[in-house]
């Protein structure tokens, strides 16, 4: 007769599986809606920003010494949801200010501007969450350790994340397909419908 260990690896292997399957569905819906509900430069900049902020906790936690568990699970769902709405209010800024900015003002310019205006908004979210943070890695005891250690690193990588690796990559897309071109059509369009 099978052994708990056995039984219990094998639901631990299961309940893995399903937790990659469903951060892999849940990263191609976000990029399908970022696509439509932006432009696919945003879309490919939050794609790998929260693929690099997911695999940085993975190898951070592993680096750690400790073993991967449904709990780490949950906290990396977790923090792909915090970068990914990190990553969209910087977007949300970045249209805004393409929308009223001049028409010979640089892209580069307009995305710095747009990330510095919302960087008060970053770090007080930030900060706020780290706070909660560490009050549960303090107060949790050992059932909350690796979830707020986690959560924890999470909110560092995926802060930066939306900073320094979704805004670059949307800016390098833009050297192939012109942003504002895009926005403007989009604009159009919804001006037509």
């Amino acid at each position: 007769s099978p052994s708990i260990e056995e039984v219990s690896a094998a639901l631990g292997a299961s309940f893995f599986t399903t937790a990659c399957l469903a951060l892999l569905a849940g990263m191609l819906g976000i990029t399908i809606y970022l696509a439509i509900r932006f432009e696919w430069s945003f879309a490919m900049g939050a794609f790998f920003s929260t693929l690099h902020d997911v695999l940085a906790i993975i190898i951070l936690v592993v680096v750690m010494g400790t073993e991967l568990s449904i709990i780490h699970i949950g906290a990396f769902l977790t923090v792909a949801g915090y970068s990914i709405n990190d990553t969209i209010v910087i977007y949300d800024r970045i249209r805004e200010q393409l929308r009223l900015a001049a028409p010979g003002e640089k892209l580069i310019d307009i995305m710095n501007e747009a990330i510095n205006s919302t960087l008060s908004r970053t770090l007080l979210t930030s900060g706020s969450t780290i706070a909660v943070l560490v009050a549960l890695l303090a107060l949790g005891g050992p059932a909350m350790f690796d979830f707020s250690i986690t959560m924890l690193l999470g909110i560092f990588v995926g802060t930066y994340s939306s900073i320094f690796i979704a805004s670059p990559i949307v800016l390098a897309c833009d050297k192939k397909h012109n942003l504002r071109a895009e926005l403007q059509a989009q604009d159009e369009q919804d001006a037509k419908a």
